[in-house]
């Protein structure tokens, strides 16, 4: 008797979880890095999770279609599967680093505190999807877990130091 291997889509979970936190956490520092106000962040912000994540879910999609031909005419639900997978997760991982600037929106009297508090919740966000990434890919989940702190931090110093070099260079 021949076994069915059910499809995991925890690879596709970790792959949208990652790109949705490190885009618009990288959003978040570099329009705070170029004074931007959290009207403005939340805009640039929503933009990228809803853009960006239809992107990788259809890029998700066509790499499935592409690597399996088979795919394309007996398992054509496993590819959009794959894509919609990454989607979800690009929105709902994506969207941690904005939750701070929505409740300012709606408490202005916490709106000094938003960008350190992003900076905590998505610190967290991505030692969790770290830590799930060392678990599919079967190595140490602590060492995954600081691994993606600290390639998300890399990636938000950079966008800051973006955002506040172009702000002085145009005068923003």
């Amino acid at each position: 008797m021949i076994l069915k291997r059910k499809r995991s889509y925890l690879p596709e979970f970790v792959y949208g979880s990652m790109d949705g936190l490190v885009t618009t956490f990288a959003i978040v520092t570099g329009a705070a890095g170029a004074g931007f106000p959290a009207g403005v962040i939340l805009i640039m912000g929503f933009a990228n999770v809803f853009a960006d994540g239809f992107s990788m879910g259809s890029s998700s999609y066509l790499a499935a279609l592409s690597e399996d031909p088979e795919h394309r005419t007996v398992h054509q639900k496993g590819p959009f599967q794959q894509g919609f997978v990454t989607f979800l997760s690009f929105l709902a991982i994506g969207i941690i680093p904005l939750l701070p600037f929505i409740l300012a929106y709606f408490l202005p009297e916490v709106s000094s505190y938003a960008l350190q508090t992003s900076i905590i919740i998505t610190m967290v966000g991505f030692a969790g999807v770290g830590y799930i990434s060392g678990i599919v890919i079967g190595g140490s989940k602590l060492k995954s877990a600081a691994r993606t702190v600290f390639i998300g931090t890399i990636a938000a110093l950079i966008s800051f130091l973006v955002g506040y070099v172009l702000a002085d260079t145009f005068g923003v």
